[in-house]
């Protein structure tokens, strides 16, 4: 099975990435033929200082590394180093109905926000297409919110199939009922555009304090409380163990819950969490030539693939004479 799937890097990697989207790429490594890659194209929609780009770049790369992927069992690559996506991009950008587009709330959720209504935030999601026709992936695992761009990508290759011949795989997107979406600090879908996440790779000091700024509700202790209601405890979740979490859902719907000392251990639950991938990281840093070499070997087992796709597509769309 073909999976893929990227992560953008607009900014240090949080938590939602991490269970999302990250975690289910490295579980899929000894079962599937795994495409990752780091979507820096996509980063320019709302990035465009060149330092902060290129650090982040590495960094997406790094913590990918430092977190469990295994290049050996996986392409693992940066998007921009496959040019064959640009053109493929414009290729299908021409077959790409405008209701099509219109109709993304990610768009409109961004321009909201405050980030420029630019072409390339409008046509984000065709080049996404391109990302995943081109190596003919079967199933991409996304967030809730990236639901809607796979299902473009669907349309858009069922579209190019019908007018040109079978030439894409119509992909599927996954999404994890329990995780499809990790909320942030303020409850809303935890996302470095809302400035709400926790960051997988804080020093302790800021982790306590981003931990210690989720928003709970004003009901006293010892009263019951909702926590299918509660973003604290749909964070505790991802990290206690299971009988821990038992007793803390039974503080919380018996009386007893107090926010401040869930808060505390949480603190110390996701430091544990990521430890080892901290000092992992921690050398990588030290050793950014071990890491751009990676980067380039999956570049180059990328557009090996990618070739062979647009090959076709060229044809088929009478680019070749």
């Amino acid at each position: 099975m073909k999976v893929l799937s990227g992560i953008q890097p607009s900014g240090k990697l949080h938590i939602g990435n991490y269970f999302g989207m990250m975690r289910p790429m490295i579980e899929s490594m000894d079962s599937n033929e795994l495409y990752a890659f780091v979507v820096d194209l996509h980063a320019l929609t709302s990035v465009h200082d060149r330092e902060r780009l290129a650090t982040d770049t590495f960094g997406a790369a790094a913590d990918f590394l430092s977190l469990g992927l295994d290049p050996d069992k996986c392409v693992f690559w940066v998007q921009s180093d496959v040019p064959e996506v640009t053109e493929l991009t414009w290729i299908l950008s021409t077959l790409t109905p405008m209701g099509l587009l219109e109709r993304c709330h990610s768009y409109k959720d961004k321009v909201a926000k405050g980030i420029i209504a630019s072409h390339g935030l409008f046509s984000y999601p065709v080049l996404m297409a391109a990302d995943i026709l081109l190596y003919q992936a079967e199933k991409v695992p996304v967030g809730k919110d990236q639901k809607q761009h796979v299902e473009v990508t669907r349309d858009i290759a069922i579209k190019f199939n019908n007018t040109f011949g079978e030439t894409f795989t119509i992909p599927e997107p996954v999404i994890s009922k329990d995780l499809a979406t990790v909320p942030g600090l303020d409850g809303q879908k935890m996302s470095k555009s809302y400035g709400n996440t926790i960051s997988i790779f804080l020093d302790e000091k800021e982790l306590k304090k981003r931990v210690m700024a989720i928003t709970t509700d004003a009901i006293p202790v010892d009263d019951p409380k909702d926590p299918e209601n509660c973003n604290l405890f749909s964070i505790f979740k991802l990290f206690a163990p299971e009988d821990r979490l038992k007793d803390v859902h039974g503080l919380y719907v018996n009386g007893g819950a107090m926010y401040g000392k869930i808060k505390l251990e949480l603190v110390d639950l996701i430091w544990d969490y990521f430890r080892e991938a901290r000092e992992t990281r921690a050398r990588l840093e030290g050793d950014k030539g071990y890491v751009r070499d990676i980067l380039f070997k999956g570049a180059g087992k990328a557009r090996e693939k990618a070739m062979l796709t647009l090959e076709q597509v060229r044809e088929k769309v009478g680019l070749r004479y």
